[in-house]
């Protein structure tokens, strides 16, 4: 970038450009690919998103290079990008078959060919949600100014990627609202009995067999009954 003007009218395009994208899978492989055109040492990055019980997994690489160091970072539990997303920071390592911060993983990745990564926090102000793994084939590649565009970089990408989960969620519950509607009206017309108790018939069905409703709605749409096709627990009238 020449100058600060153009270096902010370059990162505007560039965050319209993974906004405009709502698809979770699409807007991740978006962003690993533009990582590299972006950071001129990257040569191959991954993305690593946080999971529940402490568990991390990879959305979108632009290699098998990338692919293969993240991987093993999951199955050695040792890497910078895992430290990036549980320890709310972000790495540098200039040659990794030195470094001794990750002494298994470290010589791992070394042997596949790569020489230095950058591990960049993707967060929003409300929470991490994982990792841009950016990787270099010869030690010591990301100087400075790498640094500085990664970082840019990867608030912007954090930002499309937190929009294309909230898209994806909210969908999610829409079509999630409408099969339990489906199931409540399968169900009153079967038994006959009314909305509410229909739905307390799903919240206790559910309880009991340890199925969730969602995943029980869609059952008596596709069976036209209850799974095990017992008539349902008598619930008293709201009335």
């Amino acid at each position: 970038m020449d100058n600060m003007h153009d270096a902010a009218a370059f990162f505007a395009r560039l965050s319209k450009e993974l906004m405009s994208e709502q698809e979770e899978a699409t807007t991740f492989e978006r962003v690993a690919n533009r990582a590299v055109e972006v950071v001129p040492a990257c040569d191959h990055a991954g993305i690593t998103l946080r999971e529940r019980r402490h568990s991390a997994a990879s959305v979108a690489s632009t290699s098998e290079m990338a692919e293969t160091c993240d991987r093993l970072q999951y199955e050695l539990d040792e890497g910078p990008c895992l430290q990036a997303v549980w320890d709310d920071d972000s790495y540098l390592a200039s040659d990794l078959a030195h470094d001794r911060r990750w002494p298994r993983w470290g010589p791992r990745a070394a042997a596949t060919g790569i020489g230095s990564v950058l591990a960049i926090r993707l967060a929003t102000e409300e929470e991490t949600l994982g990792a841009l793994n950016l990787y270099a084939e010869r030690p010591g590649a990301f100087s400075p100014d790498d640094v500085d565009l990664a970082l840019i970089f990867a608030s912007h990408a954090a930002d499309a990627m937190n929009a294309a989960r909230l898209v994806a969620g909210l969908e999610t519950a829409v079509r999630t609202r409408h099969s339990i509607g489906v199931a409540q009206g399968i169900l009153m017309q079967r038994y006959d009995i009314s909305m509410q108790q229909a739905f307390e018939v799903l919240r206790r069905y559910s309880s009991h067999s340890n199925i969730k409703v969602r995943e029980l709605a869609h059952l008596i749409i596709e069976d036209g009954r209850l799974p095990d096709m017992a008539p349902p627990e008598p619930v008293p009238s709201s009335d």
